[in-house]
């Protein structure tokens, strides 16, 4: 074999190893975000109401899904995040860098903020829908621009205020030795731990696991654990979960401390290792096209989907009944998707119709129809510049 030949193959397999990265890291994003609704699904019942189900079977099932697919998927969006910032030669200038993340991060954040409390609170005043309403000038500010706590509407928006926050740093941490990485990694491990991030980060675990994903650039972490048995990839979660669900599940477990909080931030990195490794079986699996076509709606379902179980969960719940009804575990189950379907209608009815709202409302990721035409059946690059 001729050394000309055998260099083609090597760049051949090079790059078919890169796309399926990148439809790896796609497909995540795409599992995550689906297992975020079930952190916010429709219940019917107030919080009182939650306590008092604490234990049943039905609420015992939404725990269940809420830390298997909700809570413990999060860090790899992360980690993805720092992963991807990392390979990127974009944050060398930090102005543009900056101004780029604002637009696809900061900008979304707040105007999908606003519409809550416009569509929220405004039916909550109309319809009497049990929901926050604003009290004060200061509340609606730390509503939409999330300054010093978390909102009370739009629950799942922090996770962008933070990771903006950490893409605002990224060009000084994408230059620091791998020991001031670590260094960072562990006093942002140690803030989450002891509750110390608020008002600077509400969740320093984002940091943490952004920088974790720089950190597994440098070390191709992405690739040596794509290539583990699956089964030994979730070993670490399978293992750690039951005792994770016990805390959640169990009346007499502690809710609060610093080793409740480390197992939590565990279960997490092991989690993040799990779906990770699923993310590349699935880009290697007859599943991928169907993903990667959901892929590019996914920023607005995690934008939105706190806003569409608010308004839509009642009334679909006047079908299926509140948490504890017969009809509501099917409910429950089919919710992401239920919501999936409403942000695909919605996206693709913006695409057509206003297709600058659609850019902006979705960070740039829904482009306009004829440009998306024009790239269908191309694989995106490895790193594609709007998302690093």
């Amino acid at each position: 074999m001729s050394a000309t030949s055998s260099d083609t193959k090597v760049t051949a397999a090079a790059g078919t190893a890169a796309a399926i990265r990148y439809d790896a890291i796609s497909i995540a994003r795409v599992i995550c975000i689906l297992g975020v609704v079930y952190v916010h699904a429709w219940t019917g019942l107030d919080g009182n109401a939650l306590q008092l189900a604490r234990g049943t079977p039905q609420e015992n099932l939404r725990w269940v899904l809420m830390e298997a697919f909700g809570r413990s998927a999060v860090p790899l969006l992360g980690l993805v995040s720092g992963w991807l910032v990392a390979g990127s030669a974009r944050t060398r200038d930090w102005r543009r860098h900056v101004a780029r993340k604002a637009r696809t991060i900061l900008v979304p954040m707040v105007l999908w903020n606003a519409l809550a409390l416009a569509l929220v609170c405004g039916t909550a005043w109309l319809f009497r829908l049990p929901a926050p309403t604003p009290h004060s000038l200061g509340w609606v500010i730390e509503e939409i621009f999330i300054l010093t706590r978390n909102p009370d509407v739009d629950v799942q928006m922090p996770f962008l205020r933070d990771l903006f926050l950490c893409m605002v740093a990224a060009p000084l941490l994408v230059r620091m030795p791998n020991r001031m990485l670590g260094v960072v990694i562990a006093l942002a491990a140690a803030c989450q731990i002891l509750g110390a991030g608020p008002p600077v980060l509400m969740r320093p675990a984002t940091l943490m696991f952004f920088t974790l994903g720089i950190a597994a650039h440098r070390g191709g972490v992405a690739e040596r654990t794509a290539t583990w048995p699956l089964p030994l990839a979730a070993v670490p979660f399978a293992v750690l979960m039951p005792v994770q669900l016990w805390l959640a599940l169990s009346a007499d477990a502690p809710r609060a401390g610093a080793w409740v909080s480390g197992l939590d931030l565990l279960v997490r990195i092991a989690a993040s290792l799990c779906f990770w490794r699923v993310s590349w079986a699935l880009a290697r699996s007859s599943a991928r096209g169907a993903l990667l076509k959901i892929e590019p709606f996914v920023f607005l379902l995690f934008c939105s989907h706190l806003i569409l179980i608010w308004l839509g969960g009642p009334l679909l719940g006047q079908v299926f009944g509140k948490l504890g009804a017969p009809g509501y575990p099917a409910y429950l189950l089919v919710q992401p998707l239920l919501v999936l379907a409403c942000v695909i209608a919605l996206g693709s009815l913006l695409q057509r119709a206003a297709p600058g709202l659609a850019g902006v409302l979705s960070g740039g990721r829904l482009k306009p129809r004829a440009e998306r035409r024009g790239q269908h059946g191309k694989r995106l690059p490895a790193l594609d510049p709007h998302r690093a």
